[in-house]
């Protein structure tokens, strides 16, 4: 594929050739366009300067059987942070003593369950936790956001920061918000020179990377997008926003030869437990943006036979929840109903 053929290339300065992100766009005027809200000015904050709590009541183990006290019940206190380990795994252990100077530093607005998934495998399971150390931070009972893999001190600090901000953020994250919401606005080219913008300030930013991939997919640009998640330094290959758009690029080629909805749909409507022509119908909704509808299928399925294609249904949409991302309002709201379905 040639750079011409890249919707982008002109508004993003990003091409197949390039060995850096070109785009001579301001935040602030990238920012006009969509109106989005003003993003408040940094403030310097450290989290040293934060009354210290006893470790005993920031970090905990957990069982199965005290995990909805643990983390579901608590997490309407303060965000929870779940770490789900083991003793035979070496990123855990390096990990281990990161997050929790990271959630004694923060003073008491976050707090630490750690899970033996060894001895507890059942809730990491239903999590769809497939790579240890994995943590998911849960709000309010549910899950909201999370990451993989022993990340460096600063990354754990700044994953804190961002879960118990009560408001503001930097020059950045105004500028991704701005991306954001010109995508919402139809305004792809807009959305990607601001994506492009951030990468010449942090090449490395997996938000920026993984938006302006996603908007090349959605333009057909398959090659383009992959050449643009190739930048991702290894250390940030499993990060939720180039996991998104990995997983949106295989649930494409999974859909390519699953036929007519309608005829589907006739199938359903004929035999309500016909759960393959139900399954095969979500990942056709998924492909069409019907993001509810989908994820309102399988659970239906989930809901009628659990042990179907051993659990192929959940399995499914977990999937879907990786492509949509964990802040999605589909991801939540369906995560919220299979929470339901697991655990009541």
């Amino acid at each position: 594929m040639s750079n011409g053929d890249n919707p982008y290339e002109k508004s993003a300065g990003y091409g197949a050739g390039d060995a850096h992100y070109s785009a001579s766009v301001e935040f602030g005027a990238a920012a006009a366009p969509v109106s989005p809200q003003p993003a408040p000015s940094a403030q310097s904050f450290s989290l040293s300067d934060t009354p210290q709590a006893p470790a005993a009541d920031l970090i905990k183990d957990t069982t199965t059987a005290a995990f909805t006290a643990d983390v579901i019940q608590e997490s309407r206190n303060q965000p929870v942070l779940v770490d789900f380990w083991a003793p035979w795994c070496g990123p855990c252990k390096q990990l281990t003593p990161i997050i929790e100077n990271a959630v004694r530093a923060a003073g008491g607005k976050v707090k630490l369950v750690k899970m033996n998934i060894d001895e507890h495998p059942a809730i990491a399971g239903q999590l769809g936790v497939q790579s240890i150390p994995a943590v998911f931070a849960f709000k309010d009972g549910q899950p909201v956001d999370g990451f993989m893999g022993a990340l460096p001190e600063s990354q754990v600090k700044a994953f804190i920061d961002k879960l118990t901000a009560d408001a503001g953020g930097d020059e950045i994250a105004g500028a991704l918000e701005a991306a954001r919401e010109a995508v919402a606005n139809g305004d792809q080219q807009m959305a990607a020179q601001v994506f492009s913008a951030i990468l010449q300030r942090d090449p490395e930013n997996v938000d920026a990377i993984g938006g302006l991939a996603d908007l090349l997919f959605e333009a057909g640009q398959k090659e383009q997008a992959e050449q643009v998640l190739a930048r991702a330094p290894d250390k940030h290959r499993d990060a939720a926003p180039i996991a998104a758009v990995q997983a949106k690029m295989a649930l494409a080629e999974q859909v390519a030869d699953l036929g007519d909805s309608a005829e589907l749909e006739k199938r359903i409507a004929a035999d309500p437990n016909d759960h393959q022509a139900r399954f095969d119908l979500a990942l056709l909704q998924n492909a069409k943006g019907d993001r509810s509808a989908a994820a309102e299928n399988l659970l239906a399925i989930i809901r009628a036979d659990r042990e179907w294609q051993d659990d192929g249904a959940r399995a499914q949409l977990l999937k879907f929840f990786e492509a949509w991302g964990p802040s999605d309002p589909a991801t939540l709201s369906a995560r919220r109903r299979l929470s339901s379905l697991l655990f009541s």
